[in-house]
């Protein structure tokens, strides 16, 4: 048997997990589900909605591996600025101000830009296709 790493194969599994998680967060936003934020479902006019939106679609794409380098580029850049407008200025450490998911899923999403989507991908099967 070859031994062949099993790295593309769980990176393609974590990125479907925490794709899935990540776009919750965008349904309790965008969609109100669970609960929504304060009981509804916020404006996509306002900061919170648009948050909500981008992780709703933007986590769909990362799910499916489908232009997964640019969008979680985009959502990378979406949790630092989430992590630096309602986290950091309730003090330093991340454990201690609730931003802990948001530095986790923003640094997630950079080294997914960089290192793709991975087999179990949309991104996978259209690279085949040409």
């Amino acid at each position: 048997m070859k031994n062949r790493s099993l790295e593309p194969h769980l990176r393609s599994l974590f990125r479907i997990v925490a794709a899935f998680t990540y776009s919750l967060h965008g349904w309790q936003k965008f969609l109100g589900v669970f609960g929504g934020v304060r009981g509804h479902s916020l404006p996509p006019t306002s900061m919170l909605g648009l948050a909500g939106m981008i992780e709703t679609f933007g986590g769909g794409l990362i799910l499916l591996g489908l232009f997964t380098r640019p969008v979680a580029f985009l959502l990378s850049g979406e949790m630092a600025v989430g992590y630096f407008r309602t986290h950091a200025p309730q003090g330093f450490w991340p454990l201690l101000n609730g931003g802990e998911l948001a530095v986790f899923y923003c640094f997630m999403f950079l080294w997914l830009s960089a290192a793709g989507a991975g087999p179990w991908s949309c991104d996978h099967l259209l690279r085949k296709k040409n």
